[in-house]
């Protein structure tokens, strides 16, 4: 029998002074099982910092076609594919001709990544941004993970 996924609960004070955001966020995280902890928490932390009128989660590695977080308009086109981890250059490609903006968090080794993709052929690869997130700062919050937890999260000049 297969194993499901692990819903997880965050309820985060979002304090972004770089783009003047300050809401009170309630997320239900799905955590497939072959999903590690400091990719789920990148998942979390990239939907507060990027978020904005029409964000969404996926439903994470279990839609492997859909953007790991997307931004869309109120007629449902897509303004931001959001991505985390080490995407392959044929899914950033396609994810450049399907949105205006695509940002990838990587929660592993972002100059390794840079350095893969820059020899790639992808739509717009001078526009694609890549976000690093400290895996040794990650791995430490996650073995504090629980089911439920409850955070603030202070954003400004781009540091958490």
């Amino acid at each position: 029998m297969a194993l499901g996924d692990t819903v997880y609960v965050f309820d985060i004070e979002l304090a972004n002074s770089d783009s003047a955001v300050y809401e009170s966020l309630m997320l239900r995280v799905a955590r497939h099982p072959s999903e590690t902890a400091e990719h789920m928490l990148t998942r979390v932390l990239a939907y507060c910092l990027e978020y904005t009128e029409g964000i969404a989660l996926s439903n994470g590695l279990s839609e492997p076609d859909e953007p790991s977080i997307a931004v869309r308009d109120l007629t449902g086109v897509l303004k931001a594919w959001i991505d985390i981890g080490a995407p392959e250059p044929p899914r950033l490609h396609r994810a450049s001709k399907a949105a205006p903006r695509v940002a990838v968090y990587a929660h592993k080794d972002a100059a390794q990544l840079a350095a893969r993709l820059g020899g790639e052929r992808i739509h717009r690869i001078e526009s694609l941004e890549l976000y690093a997130m400290d895996f040794d700062w990650l791995s430490n919050l996650a073995q504090r993970l629980q089911r439920r937890t409850a955070f603030t999260l202070t954003v400004a000049e781009q540091h958490l």
